[in-house]
């Protein structure tokens, strides 16, 4: 069975969640700081794959939606959103 994009997300966000669990475990036991860090970085990196999903998610079916509707308020509305996002990860 093919599971579905939604599907995919929940479940890489389900692991990731696993991973933040074990991380605050490694904590608890007072593990070695680079092996913590080592695996705060892979939490990062898991989350930035699924960022990118959504994003791309985003612009595959919100915007393009926007674009063809001609609606200018709904295109500018999209733009307006991306800009915000891109400002807050610049930051």
């Amino acid at each position: 069975m093919v599971k579905s994009a939604m599907e995919a997300k929940i479940n890489w966000l389900r692991r990731i969640e696993g991973q933040v669990r074990g991380v605050a475990q490694m904590v608890a036991d007072d593990r070695y700081c680079m092996d913590i860090l080592h695996q705060v970085q892979a939490v990062k990196a898991a989350l930035a794959k699924v960022e990118n999903q959504i994003l791309k998610d985003h612009a595959a079916c919100c915007v393009s939606e926007a674009i063809a509707s001609g609606d200018p308020a709904e295109q500018k509305e999209k733009f307006d959103e991306l800009v915000d996002l891109f400002e807050k990860i610049k930051r």
